[in-house]
């Protein structure tokens, strides 16, 4: 089965959700991102243990810091799904779009943003 999603999505792979940092989420926006999510295994089967719930809380705790400086914490997610659930990763990528697209550009771009 082919998957299609949009083109607007990049997509990062990392070996676990948990390698995931605050300061790679937030960058992610100051750099010129109009969104980004996390889609890690679903809670309680991560191979290392606690990554998914570790990433879940850095989320979570971007998600305020949004929120306080007055940008939208829409702009970040955390989704739980398994590898064997690649059209509901699809499925995801069209919702994140539209949410972003609806929400419009970040609000904060660097200089150096493309």
């Amino acid at each position: 089965m082919r998957l299609s999603y949009p083109a607007d999505i990049k997509i990062i792979q990392v070996p676990c959700t948990g390698r995931v940092d605050i300061l790679h989420l937030l960058n992610a926006i100051k750099d010129g991102a109009d969104g980004v999510y996390v889609a890690g295994c679903l809670e309680g089967e991560c191979h290392y243990l606690e990554g998914n719930l570790k990433a879940r809380k850095k989320v979570e705790y971007v998600k305020k810091t949004l929120t306080e400086l007055g940008i939208e914490p829409e702009r970040v997610e955390m989704y739980n799904l398994s590898s064997a659930q690649g059209a509901r990763f699809a499925e995801i990528a069209r919702e994140v779009v539209e949410t972003i697209r609806a929400l419009g550009p970040t609000p904060v771009k660097s200089d150096t943003a493309a």
